[in-house]
């Protein structure tokens, strides 16, 4: 608002003095209709010919308003939940969602909240819309979906510097629901489970990497010992038993093989 330094003229102080004066006759009558009860939370901007009166808001307490001369508007100073209904946005990599979302925000200066937008609760409504489409827009699904929390600072810094003239502060910006077309949600699914089967695939391969290789060092340390081996044949012998199998299978050396063949083509 601007600081005007000239006064509200001789008419001014002649229709201020009659409204003393009104107030003066009609005593105590008029007393109901001069003092204005303003609560804790509340502030008020008093008029008086036109002029915000000291340049400031009065309360909490009592204010005394004059008859004819004065006017006043209460300003709630509690915080307002705004919530922004679904939005129909075209993200950075062309994908169309709707968002919605919640504003928490208060009004920290009333006379500015009065005299410097005509509906401050309107005005800061339609912006909080604007703004999360224009935020929101910028930013890809991906980063829509992984980084909520980014997205809603950005949102409360903009509005923030908007509200600022205003006299609104923006307390908490949350983003509640992002809802993206059911073909896409079916896309991303088939692309999640096949990233889980990849990642899936290339664990069994790391097992039977590592599996091969203490496969390989088992041998050769059975190579090295021949009771090793004739002691790791009867364990597995002893496994199969134990399973109440009604057959065994005993497995047969080749060179023995090898041997009787011999002796037939020998004869």
């Amino acid at each position: 608002i601007a600081d005007r330094r000239e006064g509200i003229g001789v008419c001014g102080w002649i229709l201020i003095s009659l409204s003393f004066l009104l107030v003066l006759i009609t005593f105590p009558i008029s007393i109901w209709a001069c003092i204005k009860v303003i609560r804790e939370y509340e502030r008020a901007v008093v008029f008086r010919l036109g002029r915000i009166l000291s340049k400031k808001a009065k309360g909490p307490g009592l204010v005394l308003i004059l008859p004819c001369t004065d006017t006043f508007i209460k300003v709630d100073l509690r915080t307002v939940t705004c919530n922004i209904p679904p939005q129909e946005i075209l993200t950075k990599d062309a994908i169309t969602t709707q968002v919605d979302g919640v504003v928490y925000y208060r009004i920290h200066s009333a006379v500015s909240a009065v005299a410097n937008v005509t509906d401050v609760h309107l005005a800061t409504f339609l912006l909080a819309q604007t703004t999360l489409r224009n935020v929101l827009g910028t930013q890809s699904l991906a980063q829509l979906l992984a980084g909520r929390e980014e997205v809603a600072h950005s949102i409360q810094a903009v509005l923030n510097s908007a509200t600022e003239q205003w006299g609104i502060k923006v307390a908490r910006v949350e983003i509640k629901d992002v809802r993206i077309p059911v073909a896409m949600q079916t896309a991303m699914a088939a692309e999640a489970e096949a990233a889980r089967e990849a990642r899936a695939k290339i664990v069994a391969a790391e097992g039977e990497m590592n599996a091969s290789k203490a496969l390989k060092q088992a041998s050769v340390v059975l190579a090295e010992s021949l009771a090793g081996l004739q002691l790791r044949y009867l364990q597995t012998l002893t496994t199969l038993a134990a399973e109440n199998n009604s057959t065994i299978v005993f497995p047969l050396p080749i060179n023995m093989l090898e041997s009787f063949r011999q002796k037939n083509t020998g004869g």
